[in-house]
Formats: structure tokens, C-alpha cells, sequence
């Protein structure tokens, strides 16, 4: 995959020929479908944001309450699981890259902010907003902070799901509504 291999060699170090081989196609099939490095991260990127829309989308048609928040936090734990671990990976790994690449588009903080304002709701307190927040940025946090380890994508995800949840203001159920519950 090649974004894989912008993450462990670099972006700049990473050739198209390199994609092609690591895929298993001719450079020739790779250029059928992207003229360049910039387009198959802005690929990836446009997928993931798209998911990330869809996620805000989701919430704002939800009934409010502490269910819905635990269904969010499960909902980031699954949009940054799978294909998007490498995707979070290479970002926060490439900042700069994605920055250059995908002006406009590569920052998801006013997506977020928007996820933040539906689940917090109006009468939430500044504890209550802080800890949701927290909550919801933990899940990156963990990916970055599994860089390194020698431990399945599987497992990442469980444990940046336990974390999510024990972070969540007092009020809202801790097992999670859609959750494995808390992974040994």
C-alpha cells in the first residue's frame, strides 16, 4: 500500500515505481490511475474526510444525550481503524506534506469542532466539553503513540476505545453502546 510506504520510508523517498512494485502493477497501470504521488494522497485524504463529513452528518440527525456521544467515539474508533490507521498514521507523521498537498481540505479540526458543538450540546459545562473533547482526540493520540509497537491494528483500536470511553464527561455509560468493552 502506498501509503505504508510513505509512512516508513518518507514521502520524498518514495517512488512511483516503488508504489507500483509494493501493489504488484506495472508503473505504467499505477499512472492509469494517478499521474502522481499528490494524487494518490489526495485520494486517501478525500476518503477519509469524506468519512469523517459523514460521521458529522451522522451526529447532527441523532437524538442528543450521553448514548449518542458513546456512538461517536465508536464511530472515530472505527473511521480510524482499517484503512484509516495508515491514513491518520501518514498525517500525522507527513504534517507538512498534507498541508502543501491538500490545502483547504487536510484539516479536519473545523470537522471536529462541528462533532464537538453537536455532542457537547448547549448546556454542556466546560469539564463536560473538555472531557468529550478529550475523548475524541484520544483516538488519534493512540495511533500516534502506537507508533512503534509491535501490536496488531486490532488491538490499537480496542485500547484507543477503553481510553475514549473512560474519558467521557461523568453521566455517560463507560461500557459504550457498539463497544467490544474494555480489552485485557
Amino acid at each position: 500500500m502506498a501509503i505504508e510506504l510513505f509512512t516508513a520510508q518518507g514521502y520524498e523517498a518514495t517512488s512511483l515505481r516503488e508504489i507500483a512494485e509494493r501493489l504488484g502493477i506495472t508503473k505504467a497501470a499505477l499512472y492509469y490511475h494517478f499521474s502522481s504521488k499528490e494524487d494518490i494522497v489526495r485520494s486517501l485524504f478525500t476518503e477519509y474526510l469524506d468519512a469523517l463529513d459523514a460521521t458529522v452528518a451522522w451526529a447532527r440527525e441523532q437524538p442528543a444525550g450521553p448514548d449518542l456521544r458513546i456512538r461517536a467515539v465508536d464511530r472515530m474508533v472505527d473511521l480510524a481503524s482499517g484503512d484509516g490507521m495508515p491514513v491518520i498514521r501518514f498525517a500525522l507523521a507527513n504534517q507538512r506534506v498534507v498541508r502543501d498537498l491538500y490545502p483547504g481540505r487536510e484539516n479536519a479540526v473545523a470537522r471536529l469542532s462541528e462533532l464537538f458543538k453537536i455532542l457537547a450540546g448547549p448546556a454542556a459545562t466546560v469539564e463536560e466539553e473538555l472531557r468529550l473533547r478529550a475523548a475524541l482526540l484520544s483516538v488519534n493520540i493512540v495511533l500516534l503513540a502506537s507508533q512503534g509497537l509491535t501490536a496488531p491494528d486490532e488491538k490499537i483500536s480496542a485500547v484507543a476505545r477503553d481510553i475514549a470511553h473512560l474519558l467521557m464527561p461523568a453521566g455517560a455509560p463507560r461500557d459504550g453502546a457498539g463497544s467490544d468493552g474494555p480489552s485485557a
